[in-house]
């Protein structure tokens, strides 16, 4: 199993450079000689505080919207929408970065050699290894979760030591610096006139030297080993900030370097180890360096794709862990003061393509960000519904932030004005039930359910016999009108009804489950039964909006009319043939006109097209992201970096292994011919379930169904079915098909 990112030199830029992290706490490394480098990252370092954005005047304009929409002037209702939705003011807020920590090493003279530098993903530390004048040099790095700190070592066999100054900087975006105690520096500053404050710390511990503040700096000098502690926070965890941040450094220096190696890795491991994949790599290309790995894709290297995939799982557990925010656009990393797209929670495909690898890949914790954000936005999300629209329940539009905002964002007219945030995101909640059984987490977020689904039933408008939502897009994309002119509003949209489908049914399912009957789920079935079926157009491919319309954007980076092959189960090959063939079509037609130019893009064409059961275009598109969309550091590249393509295309390799709905699981649906023989551990199933596969030659000769929980399902291996029941704990191993 592949499990190792590996260079020959030190980082030239930050997309070279290796992520570690601990969920809250994250960095970046440069892997550098002379000067070591870590731009550093806290999940709660967003710029000012919480706003009421919501437009004032939406209520009053909404019917006019509507009545533009529905005579056909689509111009008329777009410009109306900028000014009467659009949020006061229209941006949310960014999420910066941290800072950086700079290492200055003097005293290394000399030619270096055998210099080698990678990230373990199997235990999840940071190593640099180099020779001086024939002394060898050890550095090592990682973010442990189980002491909530950045530990940094340093060793050499020069008998003169290491002399180290480190150095604390947020470019000039700070409000003190210098010494906290004796061994420790710290800086700090306010992130915005009505934003948290911030503080971090980095403090030193030395053998065979000194270690002293001098002005802003550490100074260490004649040490053989060194080992630094660093921590940070805001006041968004911690009002006693510096208290806080010093503490952590107290309670992690009671241990020795061996021993915090010891408990990262001992709690790393519990999440990490779960799954394990095995294609049967050839060892050959793993003594590649991953940057040329990269540069020569090869259909044989299929150690690539079990890195790939070890890295998705890598990432998730290192930017999202229980009790810390979701992650963002890029994840926990974020380099810049103001990021693409400000580094927010995109949710119209981002956010939610981040957490497709969580239930599937047996990181079912590292989901939980999500949830208890998804129930930060909700007192805001009920004030948007009633304050813009009228309507009961909670709704949430294209973005959101550390404060669950849940206004308009921006004033882009293809994707601002899309409702179905809060929708979307609780499919979430209900996929965690189904992979877990866990009543008690469905009866915690039923009623968060319950109420974006509620707001629905006060939104849609009736019109042609249907149930529909009015305004609406389909996220971020645009039509012609027969006039000529581009549009991008309309109603009843796709993408929205699978959803609404969606939705509106887990809410019933749930409220069986649960037990409750009242007036609201009857509701619930009626307006599910109202909605516009999913629908095929004249060239045969799924209809993007309500009716047929020219693409202004044929190969558009969002397939959002797909939602119901993927991440949904509406659409399946062996369910609804008809609809799984139109998706097929609507693909070709997309990658026939340049789509999945993003990472994130051909991540979902990726889960497409295992969905489909198409092996060999699903690899085919795993190729085109390993060759056309990767970064040297194999982060995602959109450009630029967005982290949304690795958990996606992660989540979309174990599609191809094993794939489940509420009453089947499918073995090895989507397998290429090029992944001829392997084997896989640990992938969860719906109904509670961890499976383990082995194959050959293209066959499957093993299965082993674990419950987690009590388990009533159906395997299906090329048509043959096997029914499954057993109790949580019990083991089945499956007898050929």
């Amino acid at each position: 199993m592949s499990t190792k990112l590996w260079y020959t030199a030190p980082a030239a830029d930050w997309n070279e450079a290796l992520p570690i992290g601990n969920g809250r706490l994250g960095a970046m490394i440069f892997g550098g000689v002379g000067e070591e480098h870590l731009q550093v990252n806290e999940d709660s370092v967003w710029y000012g505080g919480p706003m009421d954005r919501n437009n004032p005047d939406a209520l009053k304009y909404l019917p006019k919207i509507r009545e533009y929409i529905l005579g056909g002037q689509i111009p008329e209702a777009e410009e109306l929408m900028v000014n009467a939705l659009s949020g006061t003011p229209q941006g949310q807020r960014p999420y910066q970065t941290l800072g950086d920590i700079h290492l200055y090493f003097s005293g290394i003279h000399g030619e270096v050699t055998d210099y080698r530098r990678g990230l373990e993903l199997a235990d999840a530390v940071h190593t640099v290894t180099f020779k001086v004048n024939g002394y060898a040099h050890r550095r090592e790095i990682f973010a442990t979760a189980a002491d909530d700190v950045i530990v940094m070592r340093f060793e050499t066999e020069d008998p003169a030591g290491m002399d180290l100054t480190p150095l604390l900087m947020r470019h000039k975006f700070y409000d003190y610096t210098g010494k906290y105690a004796d061994d420790t520096i710290m800086l700090g500053a306010k992130l915005g006139g009505d934003g948290l404050d911030l503080n971090m710390m980095l403090r030193g511990r030395v053998a065979g030297g000194s270690c002293e503040v001098v002005g802003e700096r550490l100074v260490i000098r004649g040490a053989r080993e060194i080992t630094l502690f660093f921590s940070a926070g805001t006041t968004f965890r911690y009002w006693n900030l510096k208290e806080s941040v010093w503490g952590k450094l107290e309670d992690a220096m009671r241990y020795s370097y061996a021993q915090l190696k010891e408990r990262h890795i001992t709690d790393y491991k519990t999440l990490f180890g779960r799954v394990e994949l095995d294609l049967r790599g050839d060892a050959a290309f793993d003594r590649i360096p991953t940057n040329e790995r990269l540069k020569d894709i090869r259909r044989q290297d299929h150690g690539l794709t079990e890195l790939y995939f070890n890295f998705g799982r890598y990432l998730t557990i290192a930017c999202s862990r229980p009790g810390t925010l979701p992650s963002t656009l890029q994840g926990l990393w974020n380099k810049d003061m103001l990021g693409p797209w400000d580094c927010k929670f995109t949710i119209n495909i981002n956010t939610e393509m981040n957490y497709w690898i969580a239930e599937n890949c047996n990181l079912s914790e590292c989901h939980t960000p999500l949830f208890d954000h998804i129930k930060r936005m909700l007192p805001n999300g009920r004030e948007t519904a009633r304050k813009m629209y009228g309507c009961r329940g909670f709704v949430a539009h294209h973005n959101t932030d550390i404060w669950g905002d849940t206004a308009v964002q921006d004033l882009w007219v293809p994707g601002s004005y899309w409702v179905m945030g809060a929708a979307w995101l609780c499919t979430h909640l209900w996929t965690h039930y189904e992979y877990t059984k866990d009543e008690g987490f469905l009866r915690e977020y039923y009623p968060v359910m319950r109420e974006a689904a509620l707001f629905f039933l006060d939104f849609m408008i009736e019109h042609d016999g249907y149930l529909k939502t009015c305004p609406s897009v389909s996220p971020e994309n645009t039509y012609i009108l027969p006039s000529g002119v581009r549009g991008a509003n309309g109603m009843g949209v796709t993408m929205d009804n699978q959803i609404l489908r969606d939705l509106f049914t887990q809410c019933i399912r749930a409220a069986e489950i649960l037990a409750i009957k009242d007036e609201l789920t009857e509701q619930f079935a009626s307006a599910r039964g109202r909605l516009v079926p999913t629908q095929i157009g004249s060239k045969g491919q799924i209809l993007e909006w309500d009716r047929e319309y020219e693409e202004a954007e044929p190969g558009h980076r969002h397939i959002s009319h797909l939602y119901g092959l993927h991440p949904s189960c509406q659409i399946t090959v062996d369910g609804t043939p008809e609809l799984a063939e139109a998706a097929r079509v609507t693909l070709e037609g997309r990658l026939s006109h340049g789509g999945g130019h993003t990472g994130w893009s051909r991540a979902w064409i990726i889960n497409h097209y295992a969905k489909l059961w198409d092996g060999e275009k699903a690899y085919e598109n795993l190729l085109a992201l390993y060759g056309r969309s990767t970064l040297p550091n194999m982060f995602d590249n959109h450009p630029p970096f967005q982290i949304d393509g690795n958990f996606g295309a992660a989540a979309g390799i174990a599609e191809m292994l094993v794939q489940s709905t509420a009453d089947r699981v499918v073995l090895l649906p989507a397998l290429p011919g090029e992944f001829a023989s392997g084997s896989v551990c640990g992938l969860c199933v719906r109904g509670g379930a961890e499976v383990d596969l082995s194959w050959e030659n293209g066959e499957l000769t093993m299965c082993t169904v674990r419950a987690k929980a009590d388990l009533d399902t159906k395997f299906v291996y090329r048509g043959k079915v096997q029914e499954v029941r057993l109790n949580a704990g019990g083991v089945k191993r499956l007898e050929a098909f």
